[in-house]
């Protein structure tokens, strides 16, 4: 078990009273959630899931073979989970449970009452920083409604598989799983920034999510590297690197770990982690408020940037052919533009029959 440096200066966390998720939330979560939601078909599923889902049944498969955590129970883990709570201000805590299982993980899951899991090798190998980190990214996630649509996922893949022998069906349940799939790497950006505001540490957040791309000895990594990795990986190689990447990311649930440490650092970056310690933030108040159309242009927002700043070469091939497109649509209107004036002036000079 790995525990708090005594020698690490003691660092005080802002408590965000009256947090919104929405203050962690990435606008393309937001946005692909909201479009999810338009898909064809996909209320008819969840409400479905809704009448056939039994928590109940999952919950107990849980307190028989997992250890549910309180002060009696893996109190140091317990510990943390309040502390992360109490810094999102979030007051009545999930059910939180440890199973057996060699890698660093955690999820949250359930419809109706959510909870958390984390894995054993999770408190093993993650210091204290780290694992508030880790939990606060699965409360990030319960805050959100993440859990929700993440049973529904879990789930719908496995019915996808069942369903192959019927070509309609099979097409319709595909594309909502892929749209998932989307949203879910998102939501995963999401968690992450939840994740950093609950421990407020952003040397621990990026630790985590080495130790989740390389186990647990960090004495043997280095953070520099770690980071240009992930600048290698967004931007290095060719256009066959960029396929590879597409196909490795398409039917994935979570970003790579370099990709999430690129994505965290660029959020720390921009000033808005800052602007929410210094109270600059969504309150819970306000959620109601919201827009939906707001959402939406913000996810675009997002993508688009995304597709302007990106280093990938496909990206970067698109950037470039898109710009000639648009570059060949100004000569052909200015020549239609010349071509018109031309004409005009001919008729102007020729005398009245």
């Amino acid at each position: 078990m790995t525990t708090e440096d005594d020698n690490r200066p003691i660092r005080r966390r802002v408590t965000l009273t009256g947090i919104s998720s929405r203050a962690w939330e990435h606008p393309a979560d937001r946005g692909a959630l909201t479009a999810l939601r338009e898909l064809r078909g996909f209320d008819d599923v969840v409400k479905a899931f809704f009448g056939m889902w039994n928590e109940r049944a999952f919950r107990l498969a849980f307190l028989a073979n997992a250890i549910r955590v309180d002060h009696r129970q893996y109190p140091r883990v317990y510990q943390r989970f309040t502390e992360a709570a109490t810094t999102l201000d979030v007051a009545e805590l999930p059910n939180l449970f440890v199973a057996q299982s060699p890698m660093i993980n955690g999820q949250a899951i359930g419809i109706d009452k959510p909870f958390i899991v984390i894995t054993t090798a999770a408190v093993e190998k993650l210091d204290d920083d780290e694992l508030r980190a880790l939990l606060g990214h699965e409360i990030g996630h319960v805050r959100s409604g993440h859990a929700v649509y993440k049973t529904i996922m879990m789930i719908l893949t496995k019915w996808a598989a069942n369903l192959s022998w019927l070509p309609v069906g099979a097409i319709a349940l595909r594309a909502i799983i892929a749209a998932m799939f989307e949203w879910w790497r998102k939501a995963e950006l999401s968690a992450d920034r939840a994740g950093l505001l609950a421990g407020q540490d952003p040397s621990a957040s990026t630790r985590l999510l080495m130790k989740l791309a390389g186990g647990g000895d960090l004495s043997q990594i280095d953070t520099a590297a770690f980071l240009e990795q992930a600048a290698e990986y967004e931007g290095g190689g060719d256009l066959r690197d960029s396929f590879l990447k597409l196909g490795m990311t398409a039917y994935s649930s979570h970003p790579v770990p370099v990709a999430r440490a690129a994505d965290l650092r660029k959020w720390i970056d921009s000033g808005e982690y800052a602007a929410i310690l210094g109270g600059d933030y969504p309150r819970r108040d306000g959620d109601g408020n919201a827009s939906v159309t707001e959402d939406v242009k913000a996810a675009a927002n997002s993508y688009r940037e995304t597709f302007n700043t990106s280093q990938d070469p496909l990206v970067g091939l698109l950037r470039k052919l898109g710009d000639g497109a648009a570059d060949l649509a100004g000569s052909a209107a200015r020549g239609a533009r010349n071509f018109g004036s031309k004409g005009a002036r001919r008729e102007d000079d020729t005398p009245p029959a």
